[in-house]
């Protein structure tokens, strides 16, 4: 009987463990609605699982950095994160920068990110890239995973 508990036990920790070794993969993501991110980041946050970025997390996807703790993230050789402006479309579908919402998502970012940003202009219409050692210097590069998951 002790022994059947003690596999029951081990099966579950073994269950656990695995759970929280789960990992999400980022690339070529071009970012879209602000909320979409916020909602989807918020249940990967709860998940517990890892994040990588391994390749462009423009826009929007950047609210990963955020939302996810930095110690659940990490950076392939290929990965890039874009940032610009929120935009909206005014009249005559052009596209205008929405000051209250660029503000709102350069809130979310870390303080070594909104540094690196301001550094470089703020958040402006033109993208502005943050690759390679620059990149490097803020996350830890990701050891190999053979198991993930593509970002939903």
């Amino acid at each position: 009987m002790k022994f059947r508990a003690g596999l029951l036990a081990a099966a579950i920790l073994l269950a656990e463990m695995h759970a929280s070794h789960a990992t999400i993969r980022i690339a070529g993501d071009r970012g879209g609605l602000i909320d979409t991110y916020v909602d989807r980041y918020e249940r990967l946050r709860t998940s517990g699982e890892t994040v990588i970025i391994d390749g462009l997390c423009a826009s929007s996807c950047t609210i990963v950095l955020g939302a996810v703790a930095a110690d659940k993230i990490c950076v392939t050789s290929k990965a890039a994160l874009g940032f610009h402006a929120a935009w909206d479309f005014g009249r005559k579908g052009r596209t205008i920068t929405d000051p209250d919402a660029t503000n709102y998502l350069y809130s979310m970012y870390p303080g070594p990110v909104q540094r690196w940003i301001a550094a470089r202009g703020g958040l402006r219409p033109q993208l502005i890239l943050l690759r390679g050692k620059a990149l490097q210097a803020l996350y830890k590069p990701c050891a190999q995973h053979s198991a993930t998951r593509p970002r939903r």
